[in-house]
């Protein structure tokens, strides 16, 4: 069975005092019960999704599942109060960052200044890994070893990119490079700035042109921890009360899982409402990989049904009528919220 054994994580950054266990708490409806703050954090989260909601009212089945990522919080280093001094072994090994920048009263030097100096410091860091290998195999040539040529040429690719002070990630192909994998380049990682506001601000800030090219949102971190702390009725009443439409925090997971490229397709049936991570690009063979193995195998037919469409048609015979359920063959790119139903033999 396949099932995405290696769940997504994204990793909180952060300068001190930035907020970054208050997203993290908000995000994940978690507080630290005990242990030191210099342990790391790890929670698994639902996606929200008003689509399984509706389809769970009108299949009304046994269970339902959301899609889901994981959120990763690294210790405070003892001594330095610094959540990212020798912590980016555990960062290095998720798949995209949130970038918390404290912009509450008590900060005096502008939100721009810090997000820079965060990106210096994940510069620096892929610089001297970067280093470290070409000086190695350096040295393995002048000694007559063999050197695969192509990795020692994309790590020169890397270190000038980082020199004129830009991340790998600007080149898009060089950071998907798959010799390159194996470094988990910080720069190389899709990167969302969360601008941690004062509870009356939801305005951005200036930022200059980063938001052009890297997603920026604003949240009001301590508003989102009563939330998180409340049931459901009572969050309801407090968003009222301050206008707000629902937590920002439904918002940063769903922009989460666009941020790693990922998307959903979905299974119904009276047994379960389902929603399946894949990639953005995936064939429907690769999708049904992701529910069983023997789907894959004996795969004939994709039977595929929009969501809207569904919902437009009111049911599934009724979108048939339509024309709307078609039949696609294992080549077929499957779209976020397709609904489908696998056809195979085993």
């Amino acid at each position: 069975m396949c099932n995405w054994s290696k769940q997504m994580k994204l990793g909180i950054i952060g300068l001190p005092l930035a907020g970054k266990t208050t997203v993290f708490e908000s995000l994940t409806r978690s507080a630290r019960a005990t242990g030191s703050k210099t342990e790391d954090r790890l929670e698994v989260v639902a996606v929200p999704d008003e689509r399984i909601d509706k389809l769970t009212a009108i299949y009304n089945p046994a269970k339902t599942t959301y899609a889901k990522i994981t959120y990763f919080l690294p210790g405070m280093t003892a001594g330095d109060g610094n959540a990212n001094s020798g912590k980016w072994a555990g960062i290095r090994d998720c798949d995209a960052l949130l970038h918390v920048v404290g912009n509450y009263n008590g900060f005096t030097d502008p939100p721009l200044k810090r997000i820079d100096q965060m990106h210096s410091d994940m510069l620096l860091n892929d610089l001297v890994v970067i280093e470290s290998r070409l000086e190695k195999l350096d040295l393995e040539r002048k000694r007559g070893k063999t050197v695969f040529e192509e990795e020692y040429a994309l790590l020169g690719e890397c270190r000038q990119i980082l020199e004129n002070g830009q991340p790998i990630i600007s080149q898009p192909a060089l950071a998907l490079a798959k010799h390159l994998r194996g470094y988990t380049f910080l720069t190389a990682k899709p990167v969302m700035i969360m601008l941690n506001n004062n509870d009356d601000d939801d305005a951005l800030p200036d930022l200059g042109g980063l938001k052009d090219h890297i997603p920026c949102t604003v949240i009001r971190g301590r508003l989102e921890h009563e939330i998180a702390r409340m049931d459901e009725e009572d969050a309801g009443a407090f968003l009222a009360e301050y206008g707000i439409g629902e937590s920002a925090m439904h918002r940063i997971i769903q922009h989460s899982y666009d941020l790693l490229g990922l998307i959903s397709f979905l299974t119904v049936g009276e047994d379960e409402v389902r929603a399946w991570t894949i990639r953005k690009g995936t064939a429907a063979l690769e999708a049904a990989d992701v529910i069983h193995s023997d789907i894959k195998k004996g795969f004939i037919r994709a039977e595929v049904v929009a969501y809207d469409d569904l919902m437009e048609a009111g049911s599934h015979a009724e979108a048939r009528n339509r024309g709307q359920v078609r039949l696609e063959g294992r080549e077929y790119i499957v779209r976020d919220g397709d609904i489908i139903n696998f056809r195979f033999n085993v």
